[in-house]
């Protein structure tokens, strides 16, 4: 792997070009294929690159959580009030430098993206999923995959759940059925896709603006000229050089979520022909605790013994907490009232101590704060309260049943799973910006090959790579088109 930028070609050097088309899409991932769809639904010719041997990319890897809101059909069924404001104001509030007008855009069409899914021929299951998990075991359509009802957010904005998982059971591969019916609707409006086949440079004008792009096949190059490009060839986690420059913790034992093709191509043509970056210091990661629920109502203490996340919050945002203590070193405590085994504990179980001294002996944590902690728990969650994490009253109950068990949730002994969030800088349209902002003509973006929502590993809801890829993939198709009208 490399962090080498590659050379942009100039159109004046090209002798003889392969194929025109108006929009060449690297890419046929969730991001890829919408694009490719709303370009050629537009009239666009339009012509997929995609490097592997079939369409999905990481997309098809993932379990099919789609967050969307804003009063969906699924949300209205099971009897959950949104609108787009309250969800604007959630993702404003956890966005570590948001980018409003993209905000604002993706919660107000959030509605007609939920429709346009379903006009690819499935239907989200109109039930709900009340239960804390990290995905629907089963096919149930709705359920929590965010921080909405966790404080501070839950004062900020009303909450309601926006995982809408497609009918498909278990934690992975759901997303697949939405890219065989994106490779359907494209071959249906005579979307031309070349499988291993990738890009390898830009093609530039004289006056910057993007003409086409080179390509490789099996031995054979070529170039294609275009009106416009749009990169969606996934994010950087697979790129070992490109982790260590940018997010250097993440090659510290998380099993990554990726391809080999999430090795930062994108984004490194992008910046090739000028285009900036953002958030490239950001990255998802978790090691859930739950399932079962019933164990968040203990607490995760750090190496010194004391609390520093509302064991509540959702999996990734205790995860992000975890990695700023001490030695990213967490212990997740129980009592015997509370105590249950994961089926598939990705926070491996230590052992029971019939003590907390003993327990703070074994874990080398201070036994006297470690006391002193689960003491002010105690008397505050038998009150319902929380007044130093605000850990919402239904999972309030003290620790105090001897004897106590200790899970670990320590980078090197859980096991963290990861993915990179930083990419290209894009406007609402998924045109690349150069650093003074402004647009690099002919030259898209979307999926993990931007920087979308602005999301940090704090503040992450699932489903919100699915649903901003697509969403703002159809984005830079229409205009991408658009151009070439």
């Amino acid at each position: 792997m490399s962090t080498a930028i590659p050379e942009t070609l100039a159109a004046e050097t090209i002798a003889e070009w392969s194929d025109e088309f108006d929009v060449v899409v690297a890419g046929f991932g969730i991001a890829g294929g919408c694009a490719a769809v709303e370009a050629a639904g537009r009239g666009a010719r339009v012509l997929v690159l995609e490097r592997a041997g079939v369409a999905g990319g990481t997309t098809a890897l993932a379990g099919g959580h789609f967050y969307l809101g804003g009063g969906t059909a699924v949300q209205k069924a099971t009897g959950h009030a949104d609108s787009a404001e309250e969800m604007y104001r959630y993702l404003l509030s956890v966005a570590r430098d948001p980018e409003p007008d993209k905000i604002r855009a993706y919660c107000d069409g959030s509605v007609e993206h939920f429709d346009w899914l379903e006009s690819l021929g499935f239907q989200f299951e109109r039930s709900y999923y009340p239960e804390k998990a990290v995905i629907q075991p089963g096919t149930q359509g709705l359920m929590y995959t965010g921080n909405e009802k966790v404080w501070p957010y839950r004062d900020q904005a009303t909450p309601a759940p926006r995982g809408h998982k497609v009918p498909v059971p278990g934690d992975t591969q759901g997303a697949a059925m939405i890219i065989e019916l994106l490779v359907k609707r494209a071959a249906a409006l005579g979307v031309e896709v070349r499988y291993e086949t990738g890009v390898t440079n830009l093609v530039c004008g004289a006056d910057g603006a993007v003409a086409g792009v080179a390509w490789k096949n099996l031995g054979r190059t070529g170039a294609v000229k275009a009106t416009s490009v749009v990169l969606a060839t996934g994010g950087f986690v697979m790129n070992t050089e490109m982790v260590a420059e940018h997010v250097p913790w993440l090659t510290e034992k998380p099993f990554v979520l990726g391809t080999p093709f999430d090795d930062g191509l994108g984004i490194r043509l992008g910046v090739s022909a000028g285009g900036a970056t953002r958030m490239m210091d950001q990255a998802f990661v978790t090691a859930p605790v739950y399932p079962p629920a019933r164990l968040l109502t203990g607490i995760v203490v750090n190496r010194n013994g004391e609390r520093f996340v509302a064991e509540d919050s959702y999996h990734a945002r205790t995860s992000a907490f975890v990695l700023d203590q001490p030695g990213a070193a967490a212990y997740l405590i129980v009592d015997s009232e509370h105590m249950e085994r994961p089926m598939f504990p990705l926070a491996p179980f230590i052992d029971g101590w019939e003590t907390v001294e003993e327990m703070a002996d074994a874990l080398g944590i201070p036994c006297a704060t470690l006391r002193s902690t689960l003491d002010r728990y105690n008397e505050h969650a038998a009150r319902g309260e929380d007044p130093d994490f605000h850990k919402a009253a239904e999972w309030l109950q003290p620790q105090d049943q001897g004897p106590w068990a200790a899970f670990d949730l320590t980078l090197g002994k859980a096991l963290y799973a990861g993915f990179t969030l930083g990419g290209l800088r894009t406007s609402v349209d998924g045109e690349v910006l150069r650093d003074n902002g402004s647009p690099i003509p002919g030259l898209y973006a979307a999926g993990a090959t931007s920087s979308t929502l602005a999301q940090d590993g704090k503040g992450y809801a699932s489903g919100t790579q699915l649903g901003s890829g697509s969403f703002f993939g159809r984005r830079a198709g229409r205009h991408a088109a658009a151009r070439s009208s």
